[in-house]
């Protein structure tokens, strides 16, 4: 019979779905370095989120792993290739969290647009800034927004931009003109194209050498003046220090994010700053979300170690 390790926290939904299907598994969190080395050798497939990092170390001489469930849509936290030379599939969940990510991306950009964070700060602190806080808040109704990465999740977002009456202007290498007709997106050939005419920036990318510090002093220069920039993706797209400098400068309206380039994060000059809002990696981190993803990465993983059926497979 396979043995499962999960080796990140899983909703129940998911541990009772595998009960369920008479699998073996045990629940292993925390396990890091020669720990979680020696206990990936002692299963058929393991179950993750964002926490553990399977790096090429962890998987050295593993004769037994044959594939890694990716509970979620982001695998920086797993090595691919190192996974690849040993003949272990990885797969991940990229539906799951699609509608909670992109209802936080949402959610960001209407609490910096309208000062939601300081406004409730200032409460607390006894203060009513409604004068000083309207003059820097803004409607979302007849701007413009520009979405890097138009897969689900960027796809979402645009659609709720679209019901809030904003324009939509959409790069993604992938895009052809007949889906961006059908959607109302204008579509550009690079990022640098949209930025003088966006008020809004979102970004709904893997972070890869390419997008790596996608939008630094440069592309911020080339924004309008008190342009926002959106980031629940990944945390590395944005040069967090010309992000810093755009808000400092007064270039930037505002910057929400919700990831961040190490994490934990919780020591950032940017969460001190006016016109900010960020959370801490909170795009999948909703109930329902939780479930999706759980359920769907155990039905993966029990169908590939049963069938040999590889989905969602991210290291061909």
């Amino acid at each position: 019979m396979a043995k499962i390790i999960v080796l990140d926290p899983l909703a129940e939904d998911g541990l009772k779905m595998m009960e369920e299907a008479g699998v073996q598994y045990d629940v292993r969190t925390g396990l890091k370095g020669e720990e979680l080395r020696q206990a990936l050798t002692e299963y058929d497939g393991a179950i993750c989120r964002s926490g553990v990092k399977i790096t090429a170390e962890s998987l050295e001489g593993n004769t037994t792993l044959k594939a890694i469930a990716r509970a979620g849509v982001g695998v920086d936290n797993i090595d691919l290739e190192a996974a690849k030379r040993l003949g272990i599939v990885v797969m991940n969940t990229p539906g799951g969290n699609t509608i909670s990510t992109a209802e936080l991306t949402f959610a960001h950009m209407l609490a910096v647009s309208r000062n939601i964070p300081a406004a409730n700060r200032t409460l607390a602190e006894g203060k009513w800034e409604r004068k000083a806080l309207g003059k820097t808040s803004h409607q979302l109704a007849g701007k413009t927004l520009g979405v890097v990465g138009t897969g689900r999740v960027g796809a979402r977002v645009a659609m709720y931009a679209q019901a809030f009456e904003m324009s939509v202007i959409a790069f993604d290498p992938f895009l052809t003109d007949e889906r961006a007709k059908e959607m109302g997106w204008k579509k550009v050939e690079s990022v640098a194209e949209m930025l003088p005419e966006i008020d809004y920036l979102t970004v709904h990318v893997p972070l890869t050498d390419e997008t790596r510090g996608l939008i630094g002093d440069k592309e911020i220069a080339a924004m309008k003046p008190g342009a926002y920039l959106i980031n629940c993706a990944r945390g590395g797209i944005y040069d967090l220090d010309a992000v810093q400098r755009g808000v400092e400068s007064g270039k930037l309206g505002g910057v929400a994010m919700d990831v961040y380039p190490e994490e934990p994060c919780v020591d950032l000059p940017l969460f001190k700053m006016d016109r900010v809002c960020c959370t801490p990696h909170l795009g999948a981190s909703a109930v329902e979300a939780q479930v999706s993803v759980a359920l769907e990465a155990v039905e993966i993983m029990i169908d590939y170690l049963n069938n040999g059926v590889a989905r969602n497979q991210c290291n061909k």
